[in-house]
């Protein structure tokens, strides 16, 4: 079997694996500081620090190589496309979340820039609103930090993933704060058609 098929064709049952087992509560990334779920705070608060990710070197570089070559287009440094990547698989995975998911949610919400900032106030590359700072209590985090970013992001999307008991689509809503209407998730799941 070809390696890269067998990377990818574990990395997608574990995905697959992973959607089946979620279970939890939240409200919307985007709600007001006041409407925030506690346990989402918590959570945030209990994962900031994390591990490296990578079981073993074999993993490492097929998964560095596959992946490096679908960024090329959004990022043309080779050394910062390797980092990238790394920084966004160690938080995917500490977080249960699949990276190439979290490929694809960076892949809508900010096309790769660190430093994107929305119109509503969301920052870096998950767009991620800065509330949160204040509700875990660690008000000096700077969400155009690359990993701060990607911890906060994928820590989130986990809990929506676990709050819609796996339903990706309901998940993604939330993540996006359009709870109700599926476009942004379309969105998604075409972009991660391209990283899986």
């Amino acid at each position: 079997m070809n390696p890269w098929a067998a990377v990818k064709s574990r990395s997608t049952l574990a995905l697959q694996a992973a959607i089946l087992v979620a279970t939890c509560s939240a409200n919307a990334q985007t709600a007001p500081p006041k409407a925030v779920d506690q346990d989402l705070a918590l959570l945030l608060k209990s994962h900031i620090e994390q591990a490296d990710s990578f079981s073993d070197r074999f993993d490492a570089e097929a998964w560095l190589m596959l992946m490096d070559g679908r960024l090329k287009r959004y990022i043309k440094d080779h050394d910062q496309r390797l980092s990238m990547l790394r920084s966004i698989h160690k938080e995917a995975t500490a977080a249960g979340v699949k990276p190439e998911l979290v490929l694809a949610v960076i892949q809508v919400e900010s096309h790769f820039d660190r430093f994107a900032i929305s119109p509503v106030g969301a920052m870096g590359i998950m767009q991620i609103m800065p509330f949160w700072k204040h509700e875990i209590g660690r008000p000096e985090d700077n969400l155009i930090n690359l990993n701060t970013n990607l911890r906060y992001g994928c820590i989130i999307l986990k809990h929506y993933i676990d709050r819609s008991n796996g339903r990706l689509a309901e998940a993604l809503a939330r993540y996006n704060g359009s709870y109700g209407s599926y476009r942004y998730s379309a969105k998604v799941m075409d972009a991660w058609d391209y990283w899986r």
